[in-house]
């Protein structure tokens, strides 16, 4: 696949709604938002808020900081938006991250929590770390978690429950992974997305994680310290392989394509 050019990137992001005027609307938004201020910690996606974002306008001003949404108070419904040139600037800086992974030929492990939009994308940054000489974790079996299964395809971990691959945010997979591996098989590198991204990075690994629009807790988690990088990004647009540009864009930069 060519490597688009910042510019050509930015188009397809808004074009594919990955970014631009994302389908997530601004009253879904700002309902997580709130349950996040409130201390729902379905919201907190595996990190340790404490009491430090009880104001939804304080919530909100990180979002429109990080991720680019609208940072009026009053729009209350309707369209929201993810600004793509912070999409692209999270990307050089994961990019950033992976190139010192592939330097240090670190350990690295994948999981996600939206298995139906990013495992491939997941997969594919996988296998080109292994072939700079990364660790790609290897999850021990038989793990459970949340009434189901923790395993791993194609080098990335996913929930199972049912004969189905779950989307979740639960952070229990990851606990569940961290606690089987324990530490002389601690991961340097965690990439992943939802409760998988926060309880990394909370348990003290350096973490990379994916967020839509939504899910404000990993943009708080990086503004904090805790994640070190957090993209901004629909995480589960129509068609999978609409991630595929944004993929090669990440490999490029970081000097791991092909």
């Amino acid at each position: 696949m060519p490597i688009l050019s910042r510019p050509a990137l930015v188009e397809h992001l808004v074009r594919t709604r990955i970014a631009g005027n994302v389908a997530t609307p601004r009253d879904n938004n700002l309902s997580h938002y709130r349950k996040l201020a409130n201390g729902d910690r379905h919201y907190w996606l595996g990190l340790e808020l404490g009491d430090r974002w009880t104001d939804e306008q304080d919530v909100l001003a990180v979002m429109a900081e990080r991720c680019g949404v609208n940072d009026d108070p009053a729009h209350r419904a309707g369209q929201d938006t993810i600004d793509p040139e912070l999409t692209v600037d999270a990307l050089d800086r994961a990019a950033a991250r992976l190139r010192k992974a592939a330097a240090g030929k670190e350990r690295v492990l994948f999981a996600t929590g939206h298995p139906g939009a990013l495992i491939d994308a997941h997969s594919r940054v996988a296998a080109a770390l292994r072939a700079r000489g990364c660790d790609i974790v290897r999850i021990p079996g038989g793990l459970v978690a949340d009434e189901g299964y923790v395993v791993q395809f194609a080098d990335v971990a996913v929930f199972e429950r049912g004969a189905s691959l779950w989307h979740t945010h639960s952070p229990e997979p990851m606990n569940a992974i961290l606690d089987a591996l324990g530490e002389d098989g601690r991961p340097d590198l965690v990439v992943a997305d939802h409760g998988w991204a926060g309880r990394a990075g909370q348990r003290g690994v350096d973490s990379v994680g994916y967020a839509d629009c939504n899910d404000p807790a990993l943009f708080i988690g990086e503004a904090e310290g805790t994640m070190q990088v957090t993209i901004p990004l629909d995480d589960h647009v129509v068609d999978p392989r609409f991630y595929e540009p944004m993929t090669a864009y990440l490999l490029d930069a970081a000097g791991v394509g092909d």
